[in-house]
């Protein structure tokens, strides 16, 4: 079997881009084509930072030199990224961003096999554009009434890390660039590669769309509200403990009715199940790191290696916990 075509990833960054739009994310397919370097397969992803002009300054002032133009032809699979720029509002009055505009709406994504990626006000960029008429989109959120009000047509999803629309993704801003980078890698290398390149980037937790086939520490986390967020910390820090919904609701400074509304509003997910997840999850990497089955249910919270067996079976895992793989050597 041959080898898949790697795909062209094309940062297209301007004067004052934020550093940590494109670095991030940048970063993440870096390690990604290194540790699949390491296992004995090619390398997946090829970038270029474009811009309208060959060299650019930085949001911090550092000079960026060697850019190429930005792309007239295609091959195969590519990711365009359009970052963000400093300031309140988008300005989009200088000839480097219109030039940038134009450019934009000559790009057909379907036909093309191309990809729009969005890191906060990057959306902006693409809105001024007309190319997410009739899409569903985020940006960070003090532009939100902004991209409303250029594009109109457009669905703007408000309180959520990232939004897909495929071919468009776009995500909140800054940190969240990455997590979404890192989603784009989990649906095109594996899961199992996106986790690595995670734990490379020292990321404890990673924030993804919601989906249940998902390990709770990558679903259930595409909100914005800061006391569901806290609980979900305390409870990922530390899963043997006794947690309660009432002790959850300490930990968020409210009741435990309003506790579980804030779960399944924000979460989707129910508090207790969100914890039966998150424990399973923890005795999944015990095991893959070589624990015991029975140390594995001690260190996630499961009261015996009946229980860890029983929510094993209940949600749908495959063989069992017996039988769980260790990761692969690194």
């Amino acid at each position: 079997m041959s080898a898949p075509t790697p795909i062209r990833v094309v940062f297209v960054l301007l004067t004052h881009s934020l550093v940590l739009d494109w670095a991030g994310p940048a970063e993440a397919l870096r390690i990604a084509n290194q540790l699949l370097l390491a296992a004995g397969q090619p390398a997946r992803f090829e970038m270029d930072f474009a811009s309208p002009r060959p060299a650019s300054i930085s949001s911090v002032g550092v000079a960026l030199s060697g850019l190429v133009p930005l792309p007239t032809q295609w091959r195969g699979s590519t990711w365009i990224v359009l970052l963000g720029l400093p300031g309140h509002t988008l300005a989009v009055d200088s000839d480097e961003t219109q030039e940038l505009l134009h450019w934009l709406r000559g790009q057909h994504f379907e036909r093309d096999r191309l990809e729009l990626i969005t890191v906060c006000a990057g959306a902006l960029l693409a809105a001024h554009a007309g190319q997410l008429a009739g899409r569903r989109a985020t940006t960070h959120h003090h532009h939100l009434d902004e991209l409303r009000q250029v594009e109109p047509r457009c669905e703007v999803v408000s309180n959520r890390v990232f939004v897909l629309d495929p071919p468009v993704y776009s995500s909140a801003g800054v940190t969240t660039g990455l997590d979404l980078m890192l989603h784009r890698i989990a649906e095109t290398c594996g899961e199992a590669l996106a986790a690595q390149v995670a734990q490379t980037m020292v990321m404890a937790l990673r924030r993804g769309p919601q989906d249940p086939e998902l390990s709770p520490f990558l679903a259930y986390r595409n909100h914005l509200h800061a006391a569901l967020h806290r609980v979900q910390d305390a409870v990922s820090g530390q899963p043997q403990d006794d947690w309660t919904v009432p002790r959850m609701a300490e930990v968020a400074h409210t009741s435990a009715r309003h506790l579980t509304r804030l779960f399944v509003e924000h979460a989707g997910i129910a508090p207790l199940e969100y914890l039966r997840r998150l424990r399973l999850a923890t005795a999944q990497l015990a095991l893959a790191s070589g624990a015991s089955v029975t140390r594995a249910a001690e260190v996630s919270g499961f009261g015996s290696d009946t229980q860890l067996r029983r929510a094993w079976h209940q949600f749908g895992l495959t063989g069992s916990p017996s039988g769980a793989q260790r990761l692969p050597a690194r």
